[in-house]
């Protein structure tokens, strides 16, 4: 498949994926309400997608949570996340994740981000750091390192989050290889820190 057409392939699938879209219209009513502008369903939302697509599985593989991400640099009060899952919980009843981008940075020892791609761009996979949003009833994808690694079905360590500890301990945690067995962990060299090969 050609890397231009990786986003319409997955917009496809995610309108045919009707409890997906439901968890998508969700948020983006939610999100208008409370006027949140930058925000997406990231992580396993749209990657485990992807990975259930590439081994051909009919039933989708059951998701752990929804990670709704937004950028409020305003107020970044934990609490508001705390308040913002419990009342997407009401609308739905499912394991919300809610984080606002805007104090990750904090967590993770980084500088301030400027918005969400820009959060994204320090997750620990390459293939993680992968987003959903409506806009005006259409879909448009957040995706910071693109969709080929995705669509190429590797697992990569972020060149930006050089942590293979962390990257490895994901992998065994999430059981990715015994879900998704033809997946490859891209192989790492190691010259002044860590890069993908």
């Amino acid at each position: 498949m050609d890397e231009i057409a990786y986003p319409e392939q997955l917009i496809y699938w995610l309108l045919a994926d009707q409890q997906r879209m439901q968890i998508l219209q969700i948020a983006a009513d939610f999100c208008r309400k409370n006027h949140l502008n930058d925000w997406c369903l990231a992580a396993g939302f749209v990657r485990n997608l992807v990975w259930d697509h590439l081994h051909n599985y009919t039933d989708a593989t059951a998701l752990n949570d929804i990670d709704l991400i937004y950028f409020n640099s305003a107020n970044t009060l934990e609490d508001i996340d705390l308040k913002f899952e419990q009342e997407l919980k009401q609308l739905m009843d499912i394991n919300w994740s809610v984080k606002n981008q805007a104090r990750m940075h904090t967590r993770n020892h980084d500088l301030p981000y400027k918005n969400i791609a820009e959060a994204m761009s320090y997750w620990p996979e390459v293939e993680t750091a992968v987003g959903v949003y409506l806009s005006e009833n259409e879909i448009r994808v957040v995706a910071p390192f693109g969709l080929k690694s995705l669509f190429e079905g590797t697992i990569s360590l972020n060149p930006k989050r050089p942590k293979p500890e962390i990257f490895y301990q994901r992998i065994q945690q999430k059981r990715w290889l015994e879900k998704w067995p033809e997946l490859q962990i891209r192989k790492m060299i190691i010259r002044r820190g860590y890069k993908n090969e």
